[in-house]
């Protein structure tokens, strides 16, 4: 059986907020002792989770009906911000990040945001080429508080 992605809007009545929250922790562990300061996603739980998606977009990923990536944007006043870019292990490869972002992309286009904006750490190369190959380019270089050194940078992407 060929696996069948599905990409859509979180809908209003979502409540397995405890597997979503899985899945993002799972693919954000590999960072784990690689970047420092951690991740924001360990401060994340079911509960804050549903918060976070009432103030901001949250498109989700299915491969054959099983939750398998997410991506949230977070509306700001000429751009999205993109965060909590997540895919599951046993599926990448499949397009998904792709599938995820392009539909973060339509979405910004339709409430007229000509630009896209997320972090990474400076830590991640990989992170950084995978961004780059989907059409952003570095913007800035930032520090989390009480790091004397960058720790994250900004990517920005025209939608133009």
């Amino acid at each position: 059986m060929t696996p069948q992605l599905t990409v859509h809007r979180l809908p209003r009545d979502f409540e397995r907020w405890d597997k979503l929250l899985g899945l993002i922790m799972r693919a954000f562990a590999y960072m784990g002792g690689i970047i420092d300061p951690p991740s924001s996603a360990h401060r994340l739980t079911p509960a804050n989770l549903r918060e976070k998606a009432k103030d901001e977009v949250c498109f989700i990923a299915t491969v054959n009906g099983r939750l398998t990536g997410c991506i949230f944007m977070a509306e700001r006043a000429d751009i999205f911000y993109v965060g909590k870019l997540a895919v599951d292990d046993s599926v990448r490869g499949m397009g998904i990040g792709r599938a995820l972002m392009q539909a973060a992309e339509r979405h910004a286009i339709e409430q007229g945001k000509p630009i896209l904006e997320l972090q990474t750490r400076i830590e991640l190369a990989a992170n950084h080429a995978t961004f780059a190959r989907l059409g952003f380019f570095e913007f800035e270089r930032t520090a989390h508080d009480g790091f004397d050194r960058p720790t994250s940078i900004t990517f920005r992407k025209s939608l133009r």
